[in-house]
């Protein structure tokens, strides 16, 4: 069999190339281990599908913080706002949530991968489910890939779009990484990103606040100098092994990555508070102390964060809660607002890359072509989506590089195969 353009992975990026190609007139073929198409698409956003995010283009950027500065060429050629034309033009009406994410009216991640599967048998592309590729023979003019039945499929331009090592029930397993690197691409480190952390700290291990979550706190990574490196304000959750929640996802790849350093432990610092400051805290509760000495300490400060969180902070500043506040010297409460301030302790890891969300590393955007994502080393072969050294925070953000990638890939393999 002989096609002009090879997609292989049925992931947001492979669907949105295998798309581009065929649109641009090459006769296109789409291939894919499993038995569905979409698989990871369909679980996103909670089973809804956060397909893109409507902020402008340079938040967007930010919010990609591995490598997110190579999509501008992409960008330049289709965006985060060509995106929401697409699925409207194939009828998927969007809506607008918070942070600009962008979800289906139908809060159906099944009518996204549907109404892209249709368009796929619109344009006449082969689509080939339950085919495992074992196989890439690259050369100049054409490729051939062999599929574990031995099938053999000839092809003018291959895009590899089969994602990372992250959520591997979906299929990505990691099995483009080999392919690239026999291609001559370098693969850089892989880890996970988008991950829960773990910690071994006594109120973890002994589950004091397991369960718990803590909405709207700054939640801070520090480097070996008590400095912060990044801090994102959102939510997060105390966990059996560790911490989780939206915060925690966020900063997760950067504490990865100190700890890949060599580090055994990163510091991570809780502001329960973040729109407060300090010393006004001090001299509002110090106030209320004094007017009320018979009240216990947990009365005076009910209500400015979680029961469970402040008696915790209570008891570890060597306080009871029932404490009336006459006996309780002022430093005391220094500290205990201090804590709820800047509440400083180790995590030691993350949950293993089959637990991330997103797969950090992968093939270096340095040997790709930004406008095109063609290899600079392969001609006419293509990468896009995860298997490409970008990621980037949950929001949408990761499925707007898939499908941008995907669509560039696509359409330029579409031209290279008439050439």
């Amino acid at each position: 069999m002989s096609y002009q353009v090879t997609v292989i992975g049925g992931g947001p990026s492979g669907l949105m190339a295998a798309i581009a190609a065929a649109e641009y007139g090459a006769n296109t073929i789409l291939i894919d281990k499993g038995n569905k198409l979409g698989k990871k698409l369909a679980i996103s956003g909670g089973g809804r599908c956060n397909v893109t995010n409507r902020l402008p283009q340079e938040e967007v950027i930010k919010h990609i913080p591995g490598n997110g500065r190579f999509l501008y060429s992409a960008f330049s050629i289709f965006n985060n706002y060509d995106i929401i034309d697409f699925f409207e033009n194939l009828g998927v009406m969007l809506k607008e949530e918070d942070h600009g994410r962008m979800f289906p009216v139908s809060n159906s991640a099944q009518s996204v991968v549907n109404a892209l599967i249709n368009r796929l048998k619109e344009l006449n592309v082969t689509i080939r489910t339950n085919a495992p590729v074992e196989a890439i023979h690259f050369s100049e003019s054409e490729h051939e890939v062999i599929l574990q039945t031995k099938e053999k499929i000839r092809t003018k331009s291959v895009i590899l779009a089969v994602g990372g090592k992250a959520v591997p029930h979906t299929g990505s397993t990691g099995d483009g990484y080999a392919w690239a690197k026999k291609a001559g691409h370098t693969i850089t480190t892989i880890y996970p990103t988008e991950v829960p952390l773990t910690s071994t700290e006594s109120f973890i291990q002994n589950k004091l606040l397991q369960g718990l979550a803590l909405r709207d706190v700054a939640l801070s990574v520090m480097n070996n100098k008590n400095k912060k490196i990044v801090t994102h304000q959102m939510d997060m959750l105390f966990t059996h092994f560790g911490i989780s929640g939206p915060a925690v996802l966020r900063c997760s790849q950067f504490v990865v990555k100190e700890l890949m350093k060599g580090n055994k432990t990163i510091t991570m610092e809780i502001d329960a508070l973040p729109a407060e400051n300090e010393q006004d805290l001090i001299q509002r509760y110090t106030k209320l102390m004094e007017e009320n000495p018979k009240k216990t300490i947990k009365t005076i400060f009910k209500g400015i964060v979680p029961e469970r969180y402040l008696e915790f902070l209570i008891t570890k500043n060597d306080m009871k809660i029932d404490e009336k506040t006459a006996n309780i010297s002022r430093e005391k409460v220094r500290n205990l607002i201090q804590d709820l301030k800047s509440f400083q302790f180790k995590v030691n890891g993350s949950l293993p890359i089959e637990k991330a969300f997103v797969t950090g590393g992968g093939v270096s955007t340095k040997e790709i072509i930004p406008n095109t994502m063609q290899s600079k080393i392969m001609s006419r072969l293509f990468f896009c989506g995860e298997i490409l050294d970008i990621h980037g925070y949950t929001g949408g953000y990761n499925i707007t590089s898939a499908m941008v990638t995907g669509r560039v890939a696509g359409m330029n393999a579409a031209w290279e195969s008439f050439s």
